[in-house]
C-alpha cells in the first residue's frame, strides 16, 4: 500500500522530471539545426538528429501509455469494491515513468477516489487538496469531481467550514448529472449538520426525483435527512411519506449507525 505522503512526493518528483525531460529534448532539436554551422559538415546531419530526438520521443510517449492503462483500470475496480487490485495499479502507475503530466495527474486522482471509498478521509482529502493546487489544463474537467470528493471527506471528518468552502466553489461549474447528485447527497448531509432544516426542504419534488436516481445506500441517507427536516419543520405529511420510503431502501440500525442523528425519525424502543 502507497503512502499518502508518497505518492505526493513522488508526483511533485515525477512532474519536475517530465518538465526538465521536455526541455531537454526542445533544447536538443533546436540545437540540431545550428549543428553544422558549429561544427561543419563532417558532423551529423541535422535531419538525423531530429530524428533520433523523435525516436526517443515516440519511446517515451510508447512507455507513457503504461502509465495510462494502469490507472484507466483503477476507477471500474473501485466501484466494484475491489480496492486490493485497484491499489497495485495505482501504485505501478505512479511509479512509471510518464512524458505526460496529465497522466500523473489523473493518477492521483483515482488514488483520491480509493482512499475515499476505504474511508480513509483525511488521507483523501489532502491528495485532493494537492491535485486542486496543480495546474491541471487539458483535464481541469477533474476539478469539479476532486471538489466534490473533497467536500464529502471534509464533512466525514466535521470540518464544517472546510465542507462549505469545497461546495461554495462548485455553483461556479456546470455539473453533469452524476455531479448534481452527488452535490444534492452532500449539501443535504451539510445543512443537516448546521440544523437549517427549511433550506434543506428547497425544491423538495425536485430533490426527490434526484433522489431517486442515486445508488440505494446514497438515496436512503438523502431521503432520510428530507424526512427529518419535514419533522423538524412540522410537516407530518411529508415525514411519514419519506420514512416509508426509506423503510424499503435501507436497513434502518445501519443507517443509523451511519447517522445517529437520524435516531428522531427511529428512536429505540423502551
Amino acid at each position: 500500500m502507497t503512502p499518502t505522503e508518497l505518492a505526493i512526493a513522488r508526483l511533485r518528483r515525477d512532474l519536475t522530471l517530465t518538465s526538465l525531460v521536455k526541455i531537454l529534448l526542445f533544447a536538443a532539436a533546436v540545437f540540431s539545426f545550428f549543428i553544422e554551422t558549429i561544427f561543419g559538415q563532417h558532423v551529423i546531419a541535422p535531419s538525423l538528429a531530429l530524428s533520433a530526438i523523435a525516436i526517443v520521443w515516440i519511446l517515451l510517449s510508447y512507455r507513457s501509455m503504461k502509465g495510462t492503462r494502469l490507472a484507466a483500470l483503477s476507477p471500474a475496480l473501485i466501484a466494484t469494491g475491489q480496492f486490493e487490485q485497484a491499489e497495485q495499479h495505482l501504485d505501478l502507475a505512479l511509479r512509471s515513468f510518464s512524458l505526460f503530466r496529465t497522466v500523473k495527474l489523473r493518477t492521483l486522482h483515482y488514488l483520491a477516489l480509493l482512499r475515499h471509498a476505504q474511508r480513509r478521509y483525511a488521507e483523501s482529502a489532502l491528495l485532493c487538496h494537492t491535485l486542486l493546487s496543480q495546474r491541471l489544463g487539458p483535464i481541469s474537467d477533474l476539478t469539479r469531481s476532486t471538489q466534490l470528493i473533497l467536500a464529502d471527506s471534509l464533512l466525514e471528518l466535521g470540518d464544517l467550514p472546510g465542507t462549505y468552502r469545497a461546495l461554495s466553489s462548485l455553483y461556479q461549474h456546470h455539473l453533469s448529472l452524476s455531479e448534481a447528485l452527488e452535490l444534492l447527497a452532500i449539501q443535504t448531509d451539510y445543512l443537516s449538520r448546521i440544523g437549517v432544516w427549511q433550506d434543506i426542504l428547497t425544491g423538495l419534488p425536485r430533490k426527490l426525483q434526484l433522489a431517486e436516481l442515486m445508488p440505494s445506500q446514497k438515496s436512503a441517507r438523502t431521503q432520510a435527512l428530507l424526512a427529518l427536516a419535514a419533522q423538524k419543520t412540522n410537516r407530518p405529511d411529508w415525514e411519514s411519506y419519506l420514512r416509508r420510503r426509506v423503510e424499503l431502501l435501507a436497513d434502518i440500525p445501519e443507517l443509523l449507525a451511519s447517522r445517529p442523528l437520524l435516531s428522531h425519525l427511529w428512536p429505540p424502543n423502551p
